[in-house]
Order: C-alpha cells, then sequence, then structure tokens
C-alpha cells in the first residue's frame, strides 16, 4: 500500500471529521475522490461495513489495512480525538513513505544489476563456446585441445552459474518476509530506518494518551520474536521492577544504539518529543546511507561486470592464442 496516498487521505479525512461530518458519510466522499486502487477498496468496505451498524473495532479488523494503522485508528477511536490522531498519521506515514522508497531504491537494483550481469554472462558464454567450437571445427587436429576441455568450459559457464545463484538468493530474500525481517536489523540504511520507525510509533503512541508502559507493551506486541520486541519486554520488566529513569530500564539493550538512548532521555518528561528527535536523527543519517550505497553501487557493479567478461573471455582468449601459434608453426 502506498504510504503517500494513505497520508494524503488522512489529512482529508481528518479535515472532514474536524468540521463535523459524520465518519461513514466522510469515508464515503473521501473514497469518491480517490483513484482506484486497494486503498479505496478497503475505505469504501469500511464504509459498507460501518453503514450497517459494525463496531468500528470489527469493522477495521476485517480491513487488509496496515496493522500498526488499524490499532491507531481503535486508539483514537476510544480517545475521542479521532481527528488528531489521523493527523499524526498522516505526518508518520508521510516520514515512512521517504524512507521506504529510498529502501526500495537499495532492494531493486541489486536485481536488475543481477539480472543484468546474468543475461551478459550467459550471453558471453555461449559466444565463447560457439568460437570455440569453430575453431575446432575448422582445425580437426585442435578440436581437442580447448573445445573439449572440461576446465574451459567450467570456466565459461561458472561465472554465469555463480550470478544464477546470487540472483535466486537475492530475490528469497526479499520474497520471504522472515528474512526481510533478519536483515531489517543488519543491514546499514536498514537498520537506521527501523530505528527511525521505532521512534516514530513511540513518538505517535505517548502523544495519543499512551502512558510509556502501554506504548511498550503495544510495540512489542508489534515487533514480536524480533530483537527490538525482546529488548522492549525487558524495558518493561525493568519498568515494572521500579526502574523509572528511562537509561535505567533500557540499559543493556541489543537493538537502540547509546545515541539514540541519550536523545530520548534528555528530553526529560518530554519523551514523547524525546523519541521523535531520535526518530528524525535516524530518519536523516538512514537517508544518507541509502544514498551513500545508492552512489557506490554503479561502480561496484561496473567493476563487477568487468572482472565477469575478463574470466569468461579468457579461455577463449587462449584458445585463440594457441590456434594461432599452431597455424605459426604449419606454416613454418
Amino acid at each position: 500500500m502506498n504510504y503517500e496516498v494513505l497520508s494524503f487521505a488522512n489529512r482529508q479525512l481528518a479535515e472532514m471529521l474536524r468540521h463535523g461530518m459524520p465518519l461513514e458519510g466522510a469515508l464515503r466522499q473521501l473514497s469518491a475522490g480517490m483513484a482506484e486502487g486497494a486503498l479505496k477498496l478497503e475505505l469504501q468496505a469500511l464504509e459498507a461495513d460501518l453503514a450497517k451498524g459494525m463496531p468500528l473495532t470489527d469493522a477495521l479488523n476485517r480491513r487488509e489495512l496496515p496493522e500498526f494503522y488499524r490499532q491507531m485508528w481503535q486508539m483514537g477511536a476510544r480517545g475521542q480525538d479521532l481527528p488528531g490522531l489521523l493527523n499524526l498519521l498522516a505526518d508518520y506515514y508521510h516520514a515512512l513513505h521517504g524512507i521506504t522508497l529510498r529502501l526500495k531504491g537499495i532492494m531493486v537494483y541489486p536485481v536488475i544489476v543481477l539480472g543484468a550481469a546474468l543475461g551478459i554472462s550467459i550471453l558471453i558464454a555461449w559466444l565463447m563456446r560457439q568460437l570455440v567450437a569453430s575453431i575446432g571445427d575448422f582445425s580437426h587436429e585442435y578440436a581437442g585441445l580447448m573445445s573439449r576441455s572440461p576446465v574451459c568450459e567450467l570456466l565459461m559457464w561458472l561465472p554465469a552459474a555463480l550470478v544464477a545463484v546470487a540472483a535466486l538468493a537475492v530475490l528469497v530474500v526479499l520474497a520471504a518476509p522472515s528474512c526481510r525481517r533478519a536483515f531489517r536489523w543488519r543491514l546499514p540504511g536498514f537498520r537506521e530506518s527501523a530505528l527511525s520507525q521505532f521512534g516514530s510509533a513511540m513518538s505517535l503512541l505517548l502523544r495519543s494518551g499512551n502512558t510509556l508502559d502501554e506504548a511498550l507493551r503495544f510495540m512489542a506486541r508489534m515487533e514480536g520474536a524480533s530483537p527490538l520486541g525482546r529488548d522492549l519486554a525487558e524495558w518493561r520488566e525493568r519498568l515494572a521492577a521500579g526502574k523509572k529513569r528511562f537509561t535505567e530500564f533500557t540499559a543493556g539493550g541489543r537493538v537502540c544504539p547509546p545515541l539514540f538512548l541519550w536523545l530520548v532521555d534528555q528530553a526529560g518528561e518530554d519523551l514523547a518529543g524525546g523519541f521523535e528527535r531520535a526518530a528524525a536523527l535516524y530518519r536523516s543519517r538512514a537517508q544518507y546511507r541509502i544514498e551513500m550505497m545508492l552512489y557506490a553501487a554503479l561502480p561496484v557493479s561496473v567493476l563487477g561486470l568487468g572482472v565477469l567478461v575478463v574470466i569468461q573471455v579468457m579461455p577463449a582468449l587462449r584458445s585463440i592464442i594457441q590456434f594461432t601459434q599452431m597455424l605459426g608453426d604449419v606454416g613454418g
């Protein structure tokens, strides 16, 4: 689902609700003006369920909307300030859209490069194989030297096989949610993005009227068994044991770096503001690292393709040199 479209829809819906329009009517008018897509269908279905008298919680649980989004809607409805919460959600998803767009660029670029490398590698291997075979056909005496050599065949086709394995591994990582979650806290750029998302979510929860323990419980449930989820469970245990200072119950965490925790702690009682400042810092750091990785990807991919071509061409080049020397010996 496009987070930018979701953000804009939230702002429109918040304005209509703030001016006194009922939720069902606001959803109907909002979806009528939207372009066709998954979000429009979900909002139309939500409006239809509410018009039938279904409770908001049940209607939301039936929809294919982001889980965080659905849970926040329910909190806003219980707090009697749904327009205010929708504006906060709009800010959250607007920031999330920017960083997600850059992360998708990182994920798509390797697929494009590996696909191009695989195609070039297969083409070169086939051309070199045809060249060696044609030399063998020209000289039956030479046919057994290279065209039938297992080492020659291996050197020509091995790069293509390695690129195919790498492309398959990248596709598996991109397609499997469990793999993406595993790399989320380990890869540069992705780690900073996840920290920024966590900080923004905590700030949103606290500004919505939740206590710190409620916000931590909500985020722990959303993260599940991820490294951050395990850290949040420990934070809640220490908080319940009486450790009230932020640096006390977050000490020894495996995910949040000291700078992130220090920024939150410096906010004092305004933890929502502290989480937002930490989120902003790590959002800018994630953008910087992603841009550096994208800038480095082009020269690295060009160098890799050059090495690939050299490895594959060398066996055929050796065969041509040997064939030329053989012709020179015959002529001499």
